[in-house]
C-alpha cells in the first residue's frame, strides 16, 4: 500500500492518523505512507534530550530512514509550526505535543487541545500524524503518567474523528480501523 492506493497524492485537507505501541511500526508505516508526498515536511516533535543516549540512538535511527529531500523541522511548538507551514506535513509525533503541555492546568491544556483540532482542520494540504497508544496495560503510580495517558487518548479520540484514514499499528502491521469499526457515540 502506498500513497497512491490512499488517494493521498491529489491531497486537499486530508488527515491520516496513525497509532501504535512502542515499537508497533507506527512511524515507518507513516514514513511508507509519505514516500509519494511532494514537498513533505517531517515534523519531529519533542525536546532534543541531547543527554540521553537512547534517545539519540532513536533520533538517528529515524533520520537515517527518512528521505533526503524531507524539510526536517524540529521543534516542540507545533500549534506555531501549523500556523506556519502550508506544504504537507507528517508529524511524529503527537504525543510531543501532549508533553510539551503536561504542566499546564486543565483549562489552559483544553485551549491548547482545541486550538490544534481547529488548524488541523483548517490546513489545505495532507497531513500525515503518528501517536502513541498507550494506557492499554499498567496503570502509571505518578500523577504525570496518569495525566499524559488522560489527555493523549483524549486528543487521538478527537484527532480520530477528522481524520480521514486511521490506522492501527501492531507488531509490524497496519490495520485500517475505519473499514473495520463504528463510532463510540459519546
Amino acid at each position: 500500500m502506498n500513497a497512491k492506493d490512499l488517494s493521498i497524492s491529489e491531497y486537499s485537507s486530508y488527515i491520516v492518523f496513525i497509532t501504535g505501541g512502542t515499537k508497533s511500526g507506527k512511524s515507518e508505516f507513516a514514513e511508507h505512507l509519505a514516500k509519494e508526498v511532494k514537498n513533505l515536511s517531517y515534523v519531529a516533535l519533542s525536546e532534543k534530550n541531547l543527554d540521553d543516549k537512547e534517545w539519540q540512538d532513536k533520533v538517528n535511527l529515524h533520520r537515517k530512514r527518512r528521505p533526503k529531500d524531507w524539510k526536517l523541522i524540529e521543534t516542540t511548538d507545533l500549534l506555531n509550526t501549523l500556523m506556519k507551514e502550508e506544504d504537507p506535513l507528517l508529524i511524529d509525533s503527537i504525543g510531543g505535543f501532549v508533553m510539551h503541555s503536561i504542566d499546564k492546568e486543565q483549562n489552559e491544556w483544553s485551549t491548547k487541545m482545541n486550538s490544534l483540532i481547529s488548524l488541523l482542520m483548517k490546513r489545505k494540504s495532507i497531513t500525515i500524524i503518528v501517536g502513541e497508544q498507550v494506557g492499554w496495560s499498567l496503570v502509571s503510580e505518578y500523577k504525570i503518567g496518569n495525566t499524559y495517558i488522560e489527555r493523549i487518548g483524549e486528543l487521538q479520540k478527537r484527532i480520530t474523528k477528522i481524520s480521514k484514514d486511521n490506522w492501527l499499528a501492531i507488531n509490524g502491521r497496519a490495520i485500517k480501523i475505519d473499514e473495520i469499526s463504528i463510532e463510540i457515540p459519546t
